[in-house]
């Protein structure tokens, strides 16, 4: 039987995303997302706020997309996958668990009130990289729903 490996976030970026172009020609972005639950403790019955932070990690079209539009506080939907990669720095081995990206829709964080609603998906699989997303305005509705994805 095959595993499942899929993440879904929505949050606020932490700060802006860091973009590195290649050599190869690809781009990547990396920033961290901020995802916050809350609760009211059993014993003071107070309500509190737990806060996780999510390194995420985007490649090719949508790492441009997020250069290009994405910045500091900004409510992000993201859809991916999780991945733990080590490396070796002065004799020790670290570990980092980051979410890759596959899916980006930006919520509107903007507080301006522009490119609310900006949706870029990159839908290629690892043999088919050179999809490029862009973003497309979605059309604002008069209806009372919410713009979350579910």
């Amino acid at each position: 039987m095959q595993g499942v490996n899929k993440v879904i976030l929505i949050g606020n970026l932490g700060k802006d995303p860091e973009v590195r172009h290649l050599d190869n020609g690809a781009s990547v972005a990396n920033f961290s997302i901020a995802t916050t639950e809350t609760y009211k403790d059993r014993n003071s019955g107070e309500r509190v706020d737990q806060t996780e932070w999510h390194n995420i990690v985007l490649w090719r079209g949508l790492a441009e997309v997020a250069e290009k539009y994405l910045k500091k506080g900004d409510s992000v939907y993201i859809e991916g996958k999780l991945r733990t990669r080590s490396w070796e720095k002065e004799g020790v081995t670290r570990y980092t668990t980051e979410v890759v990206g596959d899916q980006l829709t930006m919520l509107g964080g903007k507080k301006s009130g522009d490119d609310s609603g900006q949706s870029s998906n990159y839908a290629g699989n690892q043999s088919n990289n050179q999809a490029a997303a862009a973003p497309s305005q979605t059309p604002d509705t008069n209806s009372e729903m919410d713009d979350l994805p579910f």
